[in-house]
């Protein structure tokens, strides 16, 4: 476990006003859903504060990984505050789940994101798996994703592939970047390449929340398992929010215990 907090780190934690969590990897293992001690967690940590959790997932992930294993009371979704898709969307609860804004890509930027991963595959010669799972380059209308196995590949399978082929994967996002100067384009997850449109990250999420919610960056804690340089939770560390990085769900569990205690 890796924190930007000092003295009083115990402290400091429970003084924080809303804590914003990065969901694969940090919440739940990849695409699948939060266990039921984390869901308990979670229950006890919004009876107490503000929540808000960002990821490259598309809203109907954050239902199937999140919701549906949270199952608190509807009064405590007054306290949540879901960005799917990189922040490039954001959703509250307001008699029901609704959508506040999205930063949808015209039909002309599909297709030039579309284009440079053609390109980069022919040059790198890539070669797609023999098996994959699910859509392997997903249009989740503010977002472009490619997800080397699909998906819904098991996590598993997503772990041998990025032991495996991560180098190539980052070779791959290297090259996007330059075909695309004026897109974000990141890694995600163990396998996943995600495109959005310049300035969408992490970073744009906690401006948001403070433009939405009224919460200053001193009030917050990050919470993800990828905010070390080229992570794709990185960019919060450079909005000056509080952070801990975690190693996965397991270590997540010990700072949200911290916190609740």
């Amino acid at each position: 476990m890796k924190t930007s907090l000092t003295g009083g780190e115990l402290s400091v934690l429970k003084e924080k006003k809303l804590i914003v969590f990065d969901l694969d990897g940090t919440l739940a293992e990849s695409k699948s859903g939060m266990d039921s001690q984390m869901a308990g967690l979670m229950r006890r940590l919004l009876n107490e504060k503000m929540v808000a959790v960002i990821s490259g997932g598309r809203y109907e992930q954050f239902e199937r990984q999140f919701l549906k294993s949270l199952k608190c009371p509807k009064s405590f979704y007054a306290r949540l505050f879901l960005f799917p898709t990189s922040s490039t969307s954001f959703y509250r609860y307001l008699n029901g789940w609704k959508k506040v804004y999205a930063e949808n890509l015209t039909s002309a930027e599909k297709r030039k994101i579309l284009s440079a991963f053609k390109g980069v595959f022919a040059k790198v010669r890539y070669a797609e798996p023999s098996r994959t799972y699910g859509v392997v380059i997903e249009d989740r209308e503010t977002q472009i994703t490619f997800s080397a196995l699909g998906q819904k590949a098991p996590v598993g399978e997503k772990k041998k592939w990025h032991e495996k082929n991560n180098r190539l994967r980052l070779r791959m996002m290297n090259i996007l970047k330059k075909s695309l100067p004026e897109f974000e384009v990141r890694v995600g997850g163990l396998t996943s390449i995600d495109v959005t449109r310049k300035g969408i990250d992490k970073a744009y999420g906690i401006r948001q929340i403070e433009k939405h919610l009224g919460v200053s960056r001193k009030e917050m804690l990050f919470v993800g398992d990828a905010l070390y340089p080229g992570g794709n939770d990185y960019a919060a560390v450079k909005t000056g929010v509080d952070w801990v990085q975690v190693s996965g769900p397991g270590e997540t569990k010990k700072v949200i215990q911290k916190i609740i205690r």
